[in-house]
Order: structure tokens, then C-alpha cells, then sequence
């Protein structure tokens, strides 16, 4: 445990000078923060994360093992990174062309409560939405609503969940549904799901 700063770094990891880091965070085995990375509180990296410079990671993100999260993408609070997905930040890299400038990065942002299953692949530049579950093995090359279900290669629209995670179904604009599980109810519009009012 880093007593002075309040996280706990691994010593098999390296936390490079310039990262800012929260309290209550714990850094396992062989991961690397570069400087200018920015990871809140209370969060998780698993055995061999990378998290590039200018990353910026929220409040309680867990992320499992052998995971990348390169320059251009940040992930809000509460976010779950499964095991071995895959982060990129260009669409079309070249050996003999590097793109190693941020400018040339695309953006990826993951909201709040977001899950991103084992093995999924997010292809730079989307979004994801708000409590969002990519399902494992999926690949998302566009942005993913508020609270849906996306599976497959493309990941397609499954059906929506809610925020702690229970299948909803399938739903269209204007339908309204309760949780079974925690009684959330939900009103579904045409960017995805909005908490009933």
C-alpha cells in the first residue's frame, strides 16, 4: 500500500510520475500507468492493464485482466472492463505510417455503469452508453444506447437492461417497463432507455 497516497500499486507494477491516482485503488500485477493518466477512486486494475497517457478513468471502474486503455478513451464512473477486451484508438494504422500524435486519436467514451464483457473489441470513436451491457465476444463499431443489450459481429440492439443489470427486453419508443429485480421502472425513447418520471 502507497500509505502517503492512499492506493496500493503491486510491486510488479510501474506507476509512472505524472499519474494521478485515487484513494482506495488497487494496481495488481504488471499493469502500467503511464504519466498524465488520471484513474479515480476506489477502482480496480486486474493483472496486466495498460492505461495510456491522458486517459482518464472515473470513480469505482473495474478492470480485469490484460486489458488496454489507450490514449483517446475514457471511461465514467462505475464502468466494468471485462477480461481481455479490447480498447483501439485508430481506425486505419499503418506500420509504415504511424499515427502517434493525439490529435490523430479517436475518441471512445464509456458512461457511467457501462459493462463491456470478456473478449469484446470496441472500435474507437463510439459511444456507450449510460449502464450499457456489451455482451462478450462482441464487437461494437457504433454507439450503444442508454441501458441496451448489444451482442454479436456488429454488435446489433439485444434488448435493453437496467442499471443493476437485469434483462429487460426488447422495447421501442414509448413502451415503459419496470425491473423485476430492483423495481426501477423505465421509459424507452429514441436514444435508449431514461429512468420514468
Amino acid at each position: 500500500m502507497e500509505k502517503d497516497k492512499g492506493y496500493f500499486v503491486h510491486p510488479t507494477a510501474v506507476v509512472d510520475e505524472g499519474a494521478r491516482v485515487g484513494a482506495g485503488t488497487k494496481i495488481w500485477h504488471f499493469c502500467h500507468v503511464m504519466g498524465s493518466a488520471v484513474i479515480g477512486e476506489r477502482c480496480v486494475l486486474g493483472q496486466n492493464v495498460f492505461v495510456a497517457a491522458n486517459v482518464t478513468i472515473g470513480n469505482n471502474v473495474h478492470i480485469q485482466n490484460n486489458v488496454s486503455v489507450y490514449e483517446g478513451v475514457e471511461l465514467q464512473d462505475d464502468v466494468f472492463c471485462g477480461p481481455s477486451m479490447v480498447f483501439t484508438n485508430v481506425r486505419d494504422p499503418r506500420a509504415a505510417f504511424p499515427r502517434a500524435s493525439t490529435a490523430e486519436y479517436e475518441k471512445t467514451l464509456v458512461r457511467r455503469g457501462a459493462s463491456l464483457g470478456a473478449n469484446c473489441t470496441v472500435v474507437c470513436g463510439v459511444t456507450v452508453g449510460e449502464n450499457a451491457f456489451v455482451a462478450a465476444g462482441a464487437v461494437v463499431t457504433r454507439d450503444v444506447p442508454a441501458h441496451a443489450l448489444a451482442g454479436g459481429i456488429p454488435a446489433r440492439l439485444l434488448g435493453y437492461v437496467c442499471a443493476c443489470g437485469e434483462r429487460l427486453g426488447m422495447l421501442v419508443p414509448g413502451d415503459r417497463r419496470a425491473c423485476g429485480r430492483c423495481g426501477r421502472e423505465y421509459v424507452c425513447g429514441p436514444g435508449g432507455l431514461d429512468a420514468a418520471t
